[in-house]
């Protein structure tokens, strides 16, 4: 009888003992997959910038460029979604094709046109100043992780001119801001 009972300690001993060890390697995977993903800012902001993106470039239809996110929602919600571009135009951004954004079941297709011009920014530098555009709002029913997808001929790969427009670009997006929205 008592080499059972130590038997069935010893058991207990090494199922405990491979459990914890699990769980561990668990968490670590976890981490390591927050770490290259986008979470929502505590305020509820989703902050999108394209130079952190996986960009695809179509040379031969730059209108088909896509950037896309890996976001991870935590709070639900009506979101205005923004668009911020470089630009030496600050009349006219020249969006020869509107911007597609799609998240989950939700799309919105807009061309984009300068609603806030923002002087002193560290996004870019002289003569460059940065646009900010409304393109629309969208709801977020859940939370969890889901894929932001944007697609426009003004995304140019991470490489291309180290992140800054040349000369011959009339503009540049840089990021996607979705800010939510209060009654």
């Amino acid at each position: 009888m008592g080499r059972k009972i130590c038997g069935l300690l010893a058991l207990i001993v090494i199922f405990l003992f491979y459990s914890c060890k699990n769980t561990s390697g668990d968490k670590e995977f976890k981490n390591q997959v927050v770490k290259n993903k986008i979470i929502q800012q505590p305020d509820g902001t989703i902050s999108l910038k394209v130079d952190k993106a996986d960009c695809y470039e179509d040379a031969a239809n730059p209108s088909s460029n896509t950037a896309e996110w890996s976001v991870k929602v935590l709070k639900s919600g009506r979101f205005n979604v923004w668009l911020s571009s470089a630009t030496k135009d600050t009349t006219d951004l020249k969006y020869n094709n509107k911007v597609m954004l799609s998240i989950l079941d939700n799309r919105i297709e807009a061309s984009p046109a300068c609603d806030k011009i923002v002087h002193n920014t560290g996004d870019v530098s002289y003569p460059w100043y940065r646009a900010d555009s409304f393109i629309g709002s969208l709801y977020i029913q859940d939370t969890g992780l889901f894929n932001i997808q944007i697609i426009s001929e003004k995304i140019a790969p991470k490489d291309l001119n180290n992140g800054t427009p040349s000369n011959s670009d009339n503009s540049k997006l840089l990021s996607v801001f979705l800010t939510p929205t209060t009654r």
